[in-house]
């Protein structure tokens, strides 16, 4: 349409904090009827369906405005790599992919909320998009984990870490085949993050592991059974 300009995103917006409180109210009233809601295996994956819909239709929205490229389109951001690990876990109750959902999830979700690579504001598709998907996964995270009673494990922060360094390799390969910048190998992003004060190029990505191992032990404390046995390390 002639003379329409999208419209642009600004951290700490009204917009964005509008975004942040949606999601404290929607982990409220999960926490909140975890002992009083049953979800039907027919309702979970129908979430997981609105999830991938809402991925597909981004990626059409891409190819249709000519934004698809190999160097930022892929799935290849921890997000994108979360939302599709939701979508199957969601789909099957696997849980073998709870653990990666519920810290690699939570972790990356809390942090692309806190700090959104968007450029574009509300009321646009993108802005939806971005903010159902990161909110979608950690309620995920959340709602395995107080309603179908799974719990994360030291085991499970190993293996995650353990995933995220194996994935690495693949990742940096990519942006090097592509010029990207998936899950920031090459670069920080544009408009300020936590990798802001993690140091300079290269030495950020050594920082960033030793924080998510961080984050991902304070997650396991905080979520885990309080009874101490030797499983909570199998």
């Amino acid at each position: 349409m002639a003379g329409y300009s999208e419209p642009s995103f600004l951290l700490f917006s009204i917009e964005h904090m509008s975004a942040i409180g949606v999601l404290c109210l929607l982990i409220l009233l999960l926490f909140i009827s975890r002992k009083r809601w049953s979800v039907s295996q027919k309702q979970e994956r129908l979430f997981a369906l609105t999830l991938l819909i809402m991925e597909v239709f981004y990626h059409v929205w891409m190819i249709v405005t000519g934004r698809w490229e190999l160097s930022d389109s892929l799935p290849l951001e921890l997000c994108s790599i979360s939302l599709l690990v939701a979508v199957v876990l969601l789909w099957t109750g696997n849980k073998h992919l709870y653990d990666f959902i519920f810290f690699a999830g939570i972790g990356g979700a809390l942090q692309a909320m806190a700090t959104p690579v968007l450029d574009v504001g509300f009321p646009h598709f993108r802005y939806f998009h971005f903010f159902y998907t990161h909110i979608g996964i950690i309620l995920t995270a959340l709602y395995f984990t107080w309603m179908k009673g799974y719990r994360p494990t030291f085991k499970g922060v190993l293996k995650t870490m353990l995933t995220l360094n194996l994935l690495l390799p693949l990742i940096f390969s990519v942006n090097v085949l592509f010029q990207g910048n998936y899950m920031f190998l090459r670069e920080k992003p544009y408009n300020g993050s936590l990798l802001d004060y993690l140091g300079p190029y290269p030495w950020y990505i050594v920082s960033l592991d030793a924080v998510a191992f961080i984050i991902f032990v304070c997650l396991w404390l905080l979520f885990r059974k309080w009874n101490i046995t030797d499983s909570e390390f199998k």
